[in-house]
């Protein structure tokens, strides 16, 4: 694929992308959502991210890949999440665990 073909795909897929997104905050802004939409979407982050990060911890190895500095930082996280509900603080306190565990290894 030349330069030229693959620059045009990825601005057609960024203008695509950008379209459908602000097409609904357009469309939608002088509209309340329902209950059940706004309820539903209250789980849309934490889902995503909880996604994201089993598959970066477990990666290509499967459950063999996570180590003892990966099991710690998530169960702190999961502990700050529990009595905080806060997930920029679950994220940070996990994180420092992670580089704490790393650190003393």
């Amino acid at each position: 694929m030349s330069t030229a073909a693959a620059l045009s795909a990825v601005l057609a897929v960024a203008l695509i992308t950008y379209g459908s997104r602000a097409g609904l905050i357009v469309f939608l802004a002088d509209r309340p959502l329902p209950v059940s939409a706004t309820r539903a979407l209250r789980y849309v982050g934490p889902a995503v991210l909880s996604a994201l990060t089993v598959n970066l911890i477990a990666g290509g190895k499967g459950a063999s890949g996570v180590e003892g500095a990966e099991v710690a930082a998530i169960a702190v996280c999961i502990v700050v999440a529990w009595a905080t509900r806060n997930l920029i603080a679950a994220l940070g306190a996990g994180m420092v665990t992670l580089w704490v565990v790393l650190a003393l290894l």
